[in-house]
């Protein structure tokens, strides 16, 4: 689907964001329609953070141009903190106000008064699950009842689009899905949702993701298109005992493309299905013994290693 121009939630073109000699953003250039749920993934460090504060007029870039809601980057910062709502990676709300003041001081600050936020407030608390928690302390709550409240206040204006830095860092894998769940309700609104991560099954949830790496993005597109793009190649699963021994012998085989550790078995990528038989064959010679091999589906951490590592020997 082609958008135009006045269709884009977020357009950056050519990003540069230096803080001395260290190059945080390295021309990166990308848009967001809107309506999406798009994921920015990438190690700590790669960039994603510094990306999203300039976006959200907290950090002025070096050089580059870009909009968000229709607005420059450069020369409509308060415009743009008017139409986004921005959750930051650290809690960020008052642990010694309850739910229902942190939500009427963030309203507040975003000018909600009155019945306009006495509605809000009611919908965050349906929204989250938060209502028999509404008189509760904020720094009484469990981490995933938090997050959930940080959600809300960033939405408490109704903003066209919302920036989750990180969201669910440091969040238990029940409490992150219960999370995502949330992220799915606000996108049906309408809401264009910009969110970073580094965590590989929240990437699949994504309409689409860019993921960087050293401040440049290095692959773009669907989930799906990602999987099917850079693995290039037949995936093969593969158990072996001892598994280091496994692993430096396959990688020294001619026919392996990409060899890494994926829990308790190895991802190896080679041409085709033909040739098992030489890993085998090889695995055998150095006494390391094989439970099983068989073709796998590739996840979005063997693109992420197979495209870290593309871009490691390039650089």
């Amino acid at each position: 689907m082609t958008l135009t121009s006045n269709e884009y939630a977020v357009t950056i073109s050519d990003l540069v964001k230096k803080f001395g000699s260290f190059t945080a953003v390295d021309d990166v250039s990308l848009t967001v329609g809107r309506g999406e749920i798009f994921g920015f993934l990438g190690a700590n460090g790669a960039g994603k953070s510094t990306t999203i504060r300039i976006l959200c007029g907290i950090l002025a870039p070096t050089s580059g141009s870009g909009t968000v809601a229709g607005m420059d980057i450069v020369r409509e910062t308060e415009k743009i903190k008017t139409r986004i709502g921005y959750m930051s990676q650290r809690f960020s709300l008052y642990e010694d106000l309850t739910v229902t003041e942190n939500i009427k001081f963030f309203g507040e600050v975003y000018g909600v008064y009155g019945e306009r936020l006495a509605q809000r407030t009611a919908w965050i608390l349906e929204m989250a699950n938060l209502r028999e928690r509404r008189d509760s302390l904020t720094g009484e709550l469990a981490m995933g009842w938090k997050q959930r409240l940080a959600l809300g206040c960033a939405m408490v204006h109704e903003p066209d689009i919302l920036f989750l830095d990180e969201p669910t860092a440091g969040v238990d894998p029940a409490s992150r899905r219960r999370f995502w769940e949330l992220i799915y309700t606000v996108a049906e609104q309408g809401v264009t949702v910009f969110v970073t991560t580094h965590y590989m099954d929240e990437a699949e949830h994504c309409d689409r993701m860019a993921l960087m790496h050293r401040g440049r993005i290095i692959a773009l597109g669907t989930p799906a298109e990602l999987k099917e793009r850079y693995i290039a190649g037949t995936l093969l699963e593969v158990w072996a005992e001892p598994m280091m021994a496994a692993l430096e012998c396959l990688n020294s085989l001619p026919v392996v493309r990409e060899v890494a550790m994926f829990g308790s078995a190895l991802h190896v990528v080679v041409g085709s299905l033909e040739d098992v038989d030489s890993l085998r064959a090889a695995l055998e010679t150095m006494d390391i013994r094989i439970e099983r091999i068989e073709p796998a589906r590739p996840s979005l951490e063997d693109v992420f290693v197979a495209l870290i590592e593309h871009a490691e020997r390039g650089a």
